[in-house]
């Protein structure tokens, strides 16, 4: 090793040369520390950590992820509505649907979303139109379920179908059963003998199908109807059905059952009178204890009432009636002229002038049986009468139920309409005694 020296003893001036040692491979360098600024304490000052980069392409494949997921799951639901298999091979309730003569595939689908049976009625007439199958699409009533398959649903479409013709009639509100009856057999349907029959679960003659069987004798049930089940078989009833065939107006099938004409009316009126059972049973009246009494009544109200605006005030009159503790009506008779014993009533009289006097033949005999008078003669009989005498709407039945307070309370028993001809056509008049009756008869222009 060689040493320089220089003149004199200046350590700054002398420079020595160390051999670096050699490191042991299992050795870590020591980083020397780093030096603390000027002026600043090295116990306060920590190291600077190092920052750590946002990871965005991490972020974006993410979103790239969801986005595919979605869409993949959008794409599997509209997959799943095509092939029926998005309810899991549950079927819907059944829906008729009416293909109108030239409707297009644009106009089809519409029907189908609108109706239920498909979710998207763009991808339905892509389906339609990509497969070939939309020139196929057939007029006619066709039933469909949501949850088919559009394969499915296109072949169901595409069918050939028999029209079937059909028959409108309407019945109006307070029209009897046996004029009912006679507009069916007007129109081709069937017999009035075979449906009134039929509607009274009665031994009746069904017609044949189209394919000529099926036909014959047979007795309707109609237990699965509860209001059916309430119908008493009391003593003198003339027809179980009057005042059940709802009053509307139908569209019937010329090809169809006599039963299902009976259920189309029965179903009516049960659809009709839904709930009104709460109504009966929370009812506080001596005259109304049933569903049937109420129908009963109702029948009354609609020959005499014929407003709507005036049912009420006429249930309350004949609530009075039934019900009140006035000596004068003591007997609790209903006397209305609707159903009475009074040959030269030219109005709709029940027993003397209405199709069931000629039905039964009564006219033509000029005597109505006895027993028929002691069942329906409302100026004989006290209370309501053994059955109902027309087919009463949904309005008279709610107002026998709800009748007028104000008239009821303050005990009106009569009333009267204006003459036709005179002043007072179609205004009702009403009295509390017989006194004012009689004047208001007077002024009505029928004295």
């Amino acid at each position: 090793m060689r040493i320089q020296r220089n003149d004199g003893n200046n350590d700054a001036s002398r420079r020595v040369y160390h051999a670096r040692p050699q490191m042991q491979p299992a050795e870590q360098p020591v980083q020397p520390e780093p030096e603390a600024a000027d002026g600043a304490d090295e116990d306060d000052e920590e190291p600077e950590k190092p920052r750590r980069r946002f990871p965005v392409g991490l972020v974006i494949v993410l979103l790239v992820a969801v986005l595919l997921g979605v869409g993949g799951w959008q794409v599997m639901q509209l997959y799943g509505e095509v092939d029926g298999s998005l309810t899991g091979g549950v079927l819907g309730d059944a829906v008729t649907i009416e293909i109108e003569e030239g409707a297009t595939a644009t106009q089809i689908a519409g029907q189908l979303a609108e109706a239920g049976v498909i979710q998207h009625d763009w991808l339905f007439r892509l389906y339609a139109q990509s497969s070939g199958r939309a020139s196929d699409l057939q007029p006619g009533p066709v039933e469909l379920r949501s949850g088919m398959s559009y394969n499915a649903i296109l072949q169901a479409i595409s069918q050939q179908r028999v029209f079937r013709s059909t028959v409108r009639i309407t019945v109006p509100e307070g029209t009897t059963a046996v004029a009912v009856a006679q507009l069916m057999e007007e129109n081709g349907l069937c017999t009035a003998e075979d449906f009134l029959a039929c509607a009274n679960g009665d031994v009746y003659t069904e017609k044949a199908d189209s394919s000529g069987s099926n036909g014959g004798e047979k007795q309707a049930d109609f237990s699965d109807y509860d209001f059916w089940n309430q119908i008493p078989d009391n003593e003198g009833r003339l027809l179980r059905c009057e005042g059940y065939l709802f009053p509307e107006t139908y569209e019937f099938f010329t090809d169809d059952t006599i039963e299902n004409y009976v259920r189309t009316f029965y179903d009516q009126f049960e659809s009709e009178t839904e709930g009104l059972m709460e109504l009966v049973d929370a009812n506080t009246s001596d005259c109304i204890n049933s569903l049937d009494d109420a129908v009963i009544l109702a029948s009354f109200i609609q020959e005499e009432a014929g407003l709507a605006a005036e049912d009420a005030k006429v249930s309350a009159c004949f609530h009075n009636r039934l019900e009140s503790s006035d000596p004068l009506w003591a007997d609790h008779r209903l006397e209305s002229n609707a159903s009475s014993y009074i040959i030269n009533d030219e109005e709709n009289n029940y027993l003397w002038n209405s199709p069931i006097a000629d039905y039964m033949g009564w006219r033509e005999t000029g005597a109505i049986p006895e027993d028929v008078l002691n069942a329906y003669d409302t100026y004989r009989i006290s209370g309501l009468p053994a059955g109902a005498i027309s087919n009463p709407g949904i309005d008279a039945i709610n107002a026998a139920l709800n009748p007028d307070q104000e008239y009821l309370s303050e005990g009106y028993f009569f009333f009267v309409t204006g003459n036709p001809d005179g002043e007072y056509h179609g205004q009702y008049f009403y009295a509390k005694t017989a006194d004012e009756h009689a004047a208001n008869v007077q002024t009505a222009g029928w004295g």
